[in-house]
């Protein structure tokens, strides 16, 4: 079922890996003439823009914009008692883990009479995304308003899209999952028009200074486009997971795993890295016999047999890592021998997940990590969403005039050769020169 690129034997550069491995081709660049009159309605004309964009798109037109308070604190009110408890154990674990993520104020002296500090200043208001589309996703709610909320952000919004069969209201579980984090601010409105409503504002509805949470493709179009009128985490593509295994792993776990990405689009990728030619024969029966089984089974279909999805045959433990690295996965499964010692080699993932007991979904909801994890190889060089996203370092600056009076001759030579001579004076005149 899934296809096979056999990398045994060869030679291969970062360049031709980031060619031959298997990876979606999502074009964000390709949308942005269909998202930009939407972004620019919305500038212009704020919620009605939105609400018509939403009637067109989502089949509804809430009466509102923001969802009544009572509305919020209802869908709690009816959540399944099961189905709470879950997100409050969830919930738990994730605030353990974003709480100890804050960092604290460094005091660093210079010399004498001179101390840099580094504070931690919250951004002020953020608009947090969670989407509707497939699925629901009140584990996205818990995964955005967390770490928003251990960073110290004083004000949040939520926005998810209108359901025609909730009246126009987002999905009760978005909101009961608002209500339980105690996110009073929720709007009714998703796509690219919801991106452009957070970053533009309306009359009654304050614009936000960041913009975070995943989307589909026209969402990631339209954080680009917003980008710089407002801080944005990242493009969100489709959902990934890789797994480095050897002849030790079992391919039933492995088949679940990469059929549980599968479900989320038809553009998820899952890839399994192996230097075991029976285990990956034995993954691909798995997978054969068990993902008609599924509730999403046409989905998943669609994302195993694409060119996101597949095989890659390597030589050895070792080469399975560099091209890891070379793939940047947004999830990392390791099922070997010392899987720990595998994971240390690891360095361009948005999380690992080490050993056979710690699959994917486990991150997807109660881990306690986050996951919402960069995509498309964007690893290599982006975090995942965390307690630091929210959080802006500035450096606090103070100096005594005989620490002003040691360094001063350093920084008028340097303004001299940089030919911007003022700056030297602005030091002299303070020292009497």
């Amino acid at each position: 079922m899934l296809k096979v690129t056999d990398l045994r034997g060869k030679e291969t550069s970062i360049s031709q890996l980031r060619r031959v491995l298997p990876r979606a081709g999502v074009d964000v660049t390709s949308v942005l003439p269909k998202v930009s009159p939407i972004v620019e309605a919305v500038r212009e004309r704020g919620a009605e823009a939105a609400l018509e964009h939403g009637m067109l798109f989502d089949g509804i037109r809430p009466t509102s914009i923001r969802v009544p308070g009572e509305v919020v604190a209802a869908a709690l009110e009816a959540l399944d008692p099961q189905v709470r408890d879950a997100l409050e154990q969830a919930a738990a674990r994730i605030r353990t883990v974003h709480a100890a993520q804050k960092p604290e104020e460094r005091v660093t002296q210079v010399a004498d009479g001179a101390t840099v500090t580094e504070r931690f200043i919250p951004v002020r208001r953020v608009g947090l995304y969670v989407p509707g589309g497939k699925a629901v996703y009140p584990s996205s709610v818990l995964m955005n308003v967390i770490p928003a909320q251990e960073a110290g952000v004083e004000s949040m919004v939520v926005c998810s899209p209108p359901q025609a069969e909730q009246g126009g209201w987002p999905h009760p579980t978005i909101l009961a999952a608002c209500a339980l984090l105690g996110v009073d601010e929720v709007w009714a409105v998703g796509g690219a028009q919801a991106v452009a409503l957070m970053a533009f504002g309306s009359e009654g509805l304050e614009p936000v200074d960041m913009v975070t949470g995943p989307g589909n493709v026209f969402v990631a179009a339209a954080k680009r486009l917003v980008n710089g009128v407002v801080g944005i985490d990242a493009e969100a593509g489709p959902s990934e997971i890789a797994i480095i295994a050897d002849d030790t792993a079992d391919p039933v776990y492995l088949a679940y795993d990469l059929i549980s990405q599968a479900e989320h689009d038809e553009q998820a990728a899952s890839v399994l890295i192996t230097d075991s030619e029976e285990l990956a024969a034995a993954v691909d029966r798995e997978i054969e016999a068990r993902y008609r089984v599924t509730l999403n089974s046409e989905r998943v279909a669609v994302a195993l047999t694409g060119p996101q999805s597949g095989i890659v045959l390597v030589d050895d433990l070792r080469s399975a890592t560099r091209i890891s690295n070379a793939y940047a996965p947004e999830h990392l499964e390791i099922h070997t021998r010392d899987a720990r010692a595998v994971a240390d080699g690891v360095v361009n993932a948005g999380a690992v997940f080490v050993g056979k007991h710690t699959p994917v979904p486990l991150g997807d909801y109660a881990a306690g990590s986050n996951h919402v994890l960069p995509t498309s190889g964007t690893a290599r060089f982006a975090a995942g969403l965390s307690t630091h996203t929210f959080l802006r370092p500035v450096n606090v600056v103070e100096y005594s005039e005989e620490a002003l009076r040691q360094i001063a001759p350093a920084v008028v030579r340097l303004a001299d050769a940089e030919q911007l001579p003022a700056h030297g004076e602005a030091i002299k005149v303070r020292l009497g020169e």
